[in-house]
């Protein structure tokens, strides 16, 4: 059976609540790349999430080749903007990310060098993808079901509520995990995992 992380994490990539809870994330390894402005309209997103998935199946390709098969995770965004008020408000040309996908433990900075060598050879891209570890530890996260631009209450409501609530107070980058596939899945029915590293 290939890897599959979204089974032997199943917490963190397959949560059933839908208002926020506390978990304590493992450090991971993702694929990574940087960029700016509207995701929905940047050409430069485009690109970046292309490069990611270009890398990621090429891993995928070569590491089943040895026998250490492992199933593509879905694509993950960490998103930060000067104004905390441009993610509520959805101002989304002034948002900065990251944009991720997991890597299963085996996979070193060797394999990105084999896969960066593989995708400029191939499919022409040259794309400034890295290998990064993150160690998020505590966070809080829940499961946000509909359109992404309906996210705003849900997280108006973690840093106005549930944070003071609980004592605590944001330490890292707004994390998502997007379970579905927009251009397949209707708004509505999208599922995301929110998550916010806390302390």
């Amino acid at each position: 059976m290939p890897y599959d992380l979204k089974k032997d994490l199943k917490q963190f990539y397959a949560p059933k609540n839908t208002d926020w809870a506390l978990v304590e994330v493992p450090e991971q390894r993702f694929l990574a790349i940087d960029g700016q402005g509207n995701p929905n309209t940047a050409e430069s997103y485009k690109r970046a999430v292309e490069a990611l998935y270009s890398f990621a199946y090429t891993i995928k390709m070569a590491a089943k080749q040895r026998g250490e098969d492992f199933v593509v995770g879905p694509l993950e965004g960490l998103w930060w903007a000067d104004d905390y008020a441009a993610f509520t408000v959805r101002a989304k040309d002034s948002w900065q990310w990251t944009m991720l996908i997991a890597q299963p433990p085996w996979v070193g900075q060797a394999e990105v060098d084999e896969a960066r060598e593989a995708v400029r050879h191939k499919k022409k891209i040259d794309a400034p993808v890295r290998l990064e570890t993150l160690t998020e530890g505590k966070c809080a996260q829940a499961l946000h079901v509909g359109s992404y631009d309906d996210e705003g209450p849900l997280l108006a409501r973690l840093h106005d509520e549930y944070l003071p609530e609980q004592g605590l107070k944001p330490t890292g980058l707004h994390h998502e995990i997007y379970l579905g596939d927009p251009r397949r899945v209707e708004p509505a029915r999208l599922k995301t995992v929110l998550r916010q590293p806390v302390g």
